[in-house]
Parts: structure tokens; sequence; C-alpha cells
């Protein structure tokens, strides 16, 4: 299936992707694991839930922990341009018949709670509240020493829907992956913010959360991590890599909480301001699409992702398989 043109004139300016929340069954347990080894900053605590910030990060938070009788994901967190956006925003869901209501937020105020036609619970405000730059606050830095959210990462039972979907929004195509024997997108990358990607999808039972990635200074931070990992009992939590993603051209690591959250550590993909970026296509057969150097990701990779609350995963009816490891 041919990929839309792009959208340079939406009627709103969504600037960025922002935060997530994620539902965890051990709060005390997911503190050690996101803030003490992976070296998120916890900007606010109170019983059952946890703010963190990554370390370039002027906005309150860009991950919430929240205690749940069971895993899952709360929603997904954007920034928009003005309080102007969030007006046309909701004007622009509720002309397509999707659910979209107003929310109150803890530091973020007047926030529009939409779903896309899939059920994902999106959430888009204008102002969170800021906090002092510690970027340069060197002895706060620690694990893999992340500097900012990066992209997430889903599952969608329809990538060519989801894709045309947030083109509509916006989003811009950088990278996809086609399946020569259909014609249609197996996967695809889009972006708001002038990197490969805010969001990608990727073809499986959906919508559920594949990732959430963040960025980190250099390939030799998920180095000292994995020596870490491996030497204080996370060892089984390390999923797939170090390696070189073929898309994005990015240096990553792949490692899952105790309840199954995937987290991608990540750096050194590639610039994408330019409006008439043509997006790369790959063939969903390429062995060097998933990683440059040309090991496969496990099965795992493939198969599990957390829930969205209130979101029905359903399964694709696109069979097309990449390959895996055995």
């Amino acid at each position: 299936m041919p990929v839309p043109p792009p959208n340079l004139y939406p009627p709103f300016n969504i600037v960025r992707l922002s935060h997530v929340e994620l539902q965890v069954t051990d709060l005390a347990w997911a503190r050690a694991f996101y803030a003490d080894l992976l070296g998120l900053q916890v900007t606010h605590e109170v019983p059952g839930a946890l703010y963190l910030r990554a370390m370039e990060e002027r906005g309150h938070h860009c991950l919430i922990l929240r205690q749940a009788a069971q895993a899952g994901v709360g929603h997904l967190g954007f920034k928009v341009w003005d309080e102007g956006d969030l007006g046309k925003l909701a004007d622009w869901f509720r002309a397509r018949d999707l659910p979209a209501e107003w929310v109150d937020r803890p530091f973020m105020g007047r926030v529009l709670a939409v779903r896309d036609p899939w059920g994902v619970p999106l959430e888009f405000y204008a102002r969170m509240e800021r906090l002092p730059a510690i970027h340069q606050h060197y002895a706060l830095y620690k694990g893999v020493k992340p500097l900012r959210i990066d992209h997430f990462n889903l599952f969608s039972s329809d990538v060519d829907g989801a894709v045309s979907f947030y083109t509509d929004m916006g989003f811009r195509l950088t990278e996809y992956t086609a399946d020569e024997a259909t014609g249609r997108s197996w996967a695809a990358w889009m972006h708001r913010k002038g990197g490969v990607h805010d969001i990608a999808f990727t073809n499986g039972t959906g919508p559920r959360l594949h990732h959430t990635a963040f960025w980190v200074p250099t390939p030799l931070n998920i180095i000292d991590l994995l020596d870490v990992m491996a030497t204080s009992g996370y060892l089984d939590c390390i999923e797939r890599g170090p390696g070189r993603h073929g898309i994005s051209n990015a240096f990553f690591l792949y490692v899952r909480d105790r309840d199954g959250h995937r987290t991608e550590l990540y750096c050194s993909d590639y610039q994408t301001v330019d409006p008439d970026l043509e997006p790369i296509r790959w063939d969903l057969k390429d062995p060097q699409r998933q990683t440059l150097w040309g090991a496969p990701a496990p099965r795992s990779w493939f198969e599990q992702g957390a829930c969205f609350a209130g979101a029905t995963p359903r399964e694709s009816d696109l069979k097309a398989t990449p390959i895996v490891a055995p």
C-alpha cells in the first residue's frame, strides 16, 4: 500500500511526545529499577504513584509509575504548542466520532484525554510545571544516564491505518517496513520533534505498548549498564542487545521490568527536520532491518507487550513474519 504524503499543515501543532503512565504491581521494586538502576530522577512521590524525569528535561515528568493490581499502560502523553491547539484537537477528534474529554492532571492542569480509532489512550497538554535545570549537575547522573524520553513503539493490528491516522495529525513518516508479498506496511516510524520517531507501529496483536525509549549519551553508557545489570540481580531483565538497528541507525538495548514493561535505551539516530525528507523503505526479510549487524530479535520481542487501560487488543490479519532468532 502506498504511504500517504505528509500533512505539513495540520490544524494544530503537536510538539513532541512527553510522558507515559505505566501501571506496576510493585511500586517499590519499580522505583529501584527506573530510578536507582536506570537513573531517572524522582520529582514527586505520593502513596501509590511516583513521578520521574530524565536529566535534560525541564518538564516535571516523563514517566509516571502507578501502583495497580494488574500491570498495564494508563496513557501516552504529548505536548502541544499552546492552549488553542487543545481546543482544535478536541474538535478534530469529536468530528471523527472519537471520545475526547477534559481532565485535570497534577503538574499539568487542563489536559485533553482522547482515544485513537484502536482505543489507545492519548493525553495532550500545553503546559507542564517547569523544574530547575539539572543537566549540568553531574553528581546526579547515575545508571545509564538517561537524558530524555525519545519515543513510543506500539503493536498495531493495522499499521497502514495507524500511519494514515497519525499522518493526518501531522506526524511524518521517516522509515517503514514493507511486506513485499502483500504490499502492506509491517512497521512504521513517525515523528514530530525531528528525530527518527516519536511514535512507531509494529504489526501484531494490538493496540499494546511495545516499548518506551530513553535517549542516553553514548553506547558506552549502555555497555556500563549491562555490566551492572549482569552483576546485581537484573540479568533476567536483559532482553535484547546491545546492537545497532538498521532502521534508525541507533545503538540500542532492550530491558524489561518485573511486570514485563519494555524499555529501550537508545542513542545515535539521525535528524529528520526537512519537510521534504523521503521515508526509507525496508524489506521485511532484510536481516539488517532489525539489526545492522544481522542478529535477529528474540520471539518475545515480536509477541509480548503491555495492554492499554480500556482498550481491547485485536489480532492482526497480516500474517507475514520477520526473521526471528531461534
